[in-house]
């Protein structure tokens, strides 16, 4: 099973790029976030024509999340477990962030987490109440024994070595002492974070601003992540950078993990419960 992350930055514009590359990669589960489209703009039947059903939760301005499916359509785990088009955990929020779905038997939760900046502010506070919720949720379902991946844009870098250049960066939301705690918090819940795993000692980049010719020097970030429940191994990883040097293209690269079973789950999901 391949499954992805892309931060599109806009899924309209980009849709001939994100087509190519769903033809070349082939992934079986995709993540999308900032779509910057309402739901009923998205391109369902573009995307179905190449294969893929959606699940969406479309948004104007910045936000917007997708969930992309091979051959299978997303659906509920359990009867218990409806697709979710929101973080639980705070009623009020209206920002798209978050979807949750099973795909052919495995749980799957798209997210773009806040980015928090400028810091400090009201906006880097949202951002760590949304991260809490995250954990919260990422504990319930590593809890429930579910085959679950969680993957999206995290807008967090976990470490000093996941940077370029952290010392520029040091009033940034995204290296953060109290994000980088929150991601961290996620991870001894048990995840895996399938890029480090594959790539323990050069971790690729996957963000690189528009700004000072930062793709050109390779001066990037990693802030996309993919984390996979026990249930999983990481057999490869990687991030599909020539995408982020074509024209026209996005500040993120699509991220991708090829997962194999690792051992049976504690709970079967039902594919076919509606």
């Amino acid at each position: 099973m391949i499954v992805a992350t892309w931060n599109v930055n806009n899924v309209l514009k980009r849709l001939d790029q994100l087509l190519d590359w769903l033809e070349q990669r082939r992934p079986d589960v995709v993540a999308l976030q900032e779509l910057k489209t309402p739901t009923e703009d998205f391109p369902v039947e573009a995307l179905r024509e190449a294969g893929y059903e959606s699940l969406v939760v479309g948004q104007k301005t910045w936000n917007g999340v997708a969930l992309l499916s091979r051959g299978h359509a997303p659906l509920p785990v359990l009867r218990a477990l409806p697709v979710l088009r929101a973080l639980p955990g705070d009623a009020k929020d209206r920002q798209a962030r978050y979807v949750e779905a099973a795909i052919n038997g495995v749980l799957v939760a798209a997210l773009y987490l806040p980015n928090g900046n400028p810091f400090r502010g009201p906006k880097f506070d949202y951002k760590l109440a949304w991260f809490e919720r995250m954990r919260q949720r990422a504990d319930a379902l590593w809890k429930a024994g579910h085959p679950t991946v969680l993957l999206g844009d995290w807008n967090v870098v976990p470490t000093d070595a996941d940077i370029y250049k952290p010392d520029t960066w040091r009033d940034n939301a995204l290296l953060q002492p109290e994000a980088r705690e929150a991601f961290a918090a996620i991870l001894e819940q048990g995840w895996t974070d399938a890029l480090k795993a594959a790539h323990p000692k050069d971790t690729p980049f996957t963000f690189w601003d528009y700004r000072r010719q930062r793709w050109e020097r390779n001066a990037g970030l990693r802030i996309d992540h993919i984390l996979v429940s026990a249930a999983f191994k990481v057999a490869a990883a990687g991030v599909d950078r020539e995408e982020r040097g074509k024209e026209r293209p996005s500040d993120h690269a699509p991220v991708w993990a090829e997962l194999v079973a690792s051992r049976p789950s504690r709970k079967k999901t039902n594919k076919a419960a509606a």
